[in-house]
């Protein structure tokens, strides 16, 4: 079944996730690390929640119209997580948009790729017989 609202609402958990993920890369373990392993933090600590939230919205949007579900997750999360990436790096550090797009250069294409393929992939990890009320199949 089709509900933008669970794909709208994951899309939150996702997004305020990798925000407070940056601001605890660029504050406390930028202190320590070097800048391209920063950068490798914040692709590779997402990278499992994000795959968590696209296997519950795929058990939430099971059905016939399951591809649509997932097609609207996997264009709308990569999509508008940078643009709140590019927020969030414009507003914290007044960074202009050329300073935003070196991340490119490194592995953020990586996490990006992930939000698109993660929620059409997780589909086909769910069991099938699972049951809607919570139960497992024998």
């Amino acid at each position: 079944m089709l509900r933008p609202s669970v794909t709208f609402i994951l899309w939150l958990a996702i997004a305020s996730f990798i925000v407070v993920n940056d601001v605890v890369g660029d504050t406390w373990i930028a202190a320590t690390l070097t800048v391209r392993t920063v950068e490798w933090y914040k692709v590779l600590v997402p990278l499992p929640y994000v795959a968590m939230l696209a296997i519950i919205h795929a058990r939430r949007t099971a059905g016939p119209r399951w591809f649509e579900a997932a097609l609207l997750a996997a264009l709308l999360w990569p999509v508008s997580t940078v643009l709140i990436d590019f927020a969030y790096v414009r507003i914290t550090y007044d960074a202009d948009p050329a300073a935003f797009l070196d991340r490119f250069g490194g592995p953020y294409p990586l996490l990006i790729a992930a939000l698109f393929v993660l929620p059409l992939l997780a589909p086909f990890v769910i069991p099938t017989g699972a049951k809607r009320s919570g139960g497992t199949s024998s």
